[in-house]
């Protein structure tokens, strides 16, 4: 899971695209790049670490031009290689000279990267499936391009020709050396990719972003989500191409952005997700009534920060007093996405601190986004206790975690969950909770679809196993 972002603007974008990358940032933290072109050469710089530690002044001074590219990045557990070869942009030579950034994972990834070198004669030099990507564009444009000048209809079939080959989930932008940035969303929608301008006296800006709040958050106006399979093209002129690119185009967007990953403050695929998540707490609220005493219940208090809309919601639906027990500290990054299960757990506790006056002698109900390894919810169990709880309830506004993601999450390995091969009470009793209520999965999609009713379908592959791109055959 990644934040990527490109923008054609009539001016120095270097600022716009680091503003668009802290605004972003809740993504990625692992690294951070962007690539500007000026005079017919990319300036790329980028390096391990959050935004406002990656970029010092002269870095942004080294990054000129009116249009560029940029990333923030999470390492999925999958990835083996060097984090700072890793680190996007990635950039070819050849056809033209590209810069790249990525969000998602390829399910055939070791099936084109033999192809590439076998067929298409080109070398990967990291283990990371976007260059996989990038050099299975590269090469399609290459076999369309039939004069020295690219012509707009030309990159469209390139896109077109990377949807025959590719699986997976890929939300891409890209910039093409002379000609323009390029945007483009796999066949499912399963990333998210908007698109956003403004008027400035010097002309039409664009943007494209991962998610809405990149691009309202920097002055823009959100002209609308890009549909799946579409690819939208912005030449050096500023003028604004596009077109379906992908037969059969179904959107089916990751459940698991609405739970957790977009900011509250994002729109994506017509689903504002602030009021998403009101709404399953607002669910979840009905569930817990039908499954536990609510008289046994002192005070709700909700995980920071993703779970608090839903424990907001949750109190106030069933008339129970809400506090906000635990405070975060807010440099601290977020837990799920930290690469490695130590550095997690650890940091969980140098996250979050107990307020005892709110715990002593109390029964509480936490309330979490969700569950997915467990290590953070038996510590936050743990510290209520510490703190002085009496009894300690678990309520997660998403249903048990039980299969691997292939799409980008880093929840790869069934053995990881603590959700899989154990019942709910089985779980409650390895997280240390008293009883434990899991959100139903139907209610979870209705919390969505009933804000758009348009999106076709949700991969909710990790809570039910069914795989929207049809080629993830789990072991027995």
């Amino acid at each position: 899971m990644c934040g990527i972002i490109g923008i054609h603007g009539c001016s120095p974008v270097n600022q716009l695209l680091y503003d668009g990358l802290l605004l972003l940032q809740h993504r990625g933290q692992d690294a951070a790049g962007i690539a500007t072109y000026q005079n017919n050469q990319f300036h790329l710089y980028k390096a391990q670490g959050l935004v406002r530690d990656v970029f010092r002044t002269r870095n942004m001074r080294s990054l000129p031009g009116n249009s560029g590219i940029g990333q923030v990045r999470y390492p999925s557990s999958s990835a083996t290689g060097d984090a700072d070869e890793e680190a996007q942009p990635f950039y070819v030579n050849a056809p033209y000279g590209i810069t790249f950034t990525h969000n998602g994972y390829l399910t055939n990834s070791d099936e084109l990267r033999e192809s590439l070198f076998k067929h298409d004669r080109r070398h990967i030099n990291t283990s990371s499936n976007s260059e996989v990507l990038l050099n299975v564009f590269a090469h399609e444009l290459h076999e369309v391009s039939k004069s020295s000048t690219l012509q707009v209809d030309e990159v469209f079939n390139a896109v077109t020709a990377v949807h025959k080959r590719v699986r997976g989930a890929y939300a891409v932008v890209a910039q093409i050396a002379g000609y323009g940035i390029l945007a483009f969303r796999d066949p499912n929608g399963i990333r998210p990719l908007c698109l956003g301008t403004q008027e400035t006296d010097e002309g039409v800006e664009w943007i494209v972003a991962s998610e809405s709040v990149a691009v309202e958050g920097i002055g823009f106006h959100f002209v609308r989500d890009i549909a799946p399979g579409e690819a939208v093209f912005i030449d050096t002129e500023g003028k604004l191409h596009s077109r379906h690119c992908a037969d059969n185009a179904i959107l089916s967007p990751c459940i698991f952005e609405y739970v957790y990953f977009a900011r509250p403050d994002s729109t994506i695929d017509g689903v504002n997700v602030y009021n998403c998540r009101l709404r399953m707490g607002e669910l979840l609220a009905q569930k817990l009534a039908r499954e536990l005493r609510l008289s046994e219940i002192d005070v709700v208090m909700p995980i920071p920060d993703s779970s608090r809309p839903s424990g907001m919601e949750l109190a106030s639906t069933l008339d129970l007093p809400y506090r906000e027990g635990f405070i975060k500290n807010r440099y601290i990054g977020r837990t799920f996405i930290m690469p490695g299960q130590a550095v997690r757990k650890k940091s969980v506790r140098q996250k979050l601190n107990p307020m005892r006056i709110e715990f002593k002698d109390k029964n509480i109900l936490l309330v979490d986004d969700s569950i997915v390894r467990g290590t953070t919810s038996r510590e936050i169990v743990t510290m209520a206790r510490n703190a002085g709880a009496n009894k300690v309830f678990f309520a997660s506004a998403a249903p048990a975690v039980r299969y691997p993601n292939f799409y980008g999450i880093d929840m790869p390995d069934q053995n990881d969950l603590i959700a899989h091969g154990r019942t709910k009470e089985q779980i409650a009793e390895e997280i240390g909770a008293d009883d434990l209520v899991f959100q139903d999965l139907d209610d979870l999609k209705s919390s969505i679809l009933e804000l758009n009713p348009k999106i076709d379908r949700l991969d909710a592959s990790c809570f039910d196993g069914d795989y929207v791109t049809g080629d993830i055959v789990l072991p027995a």
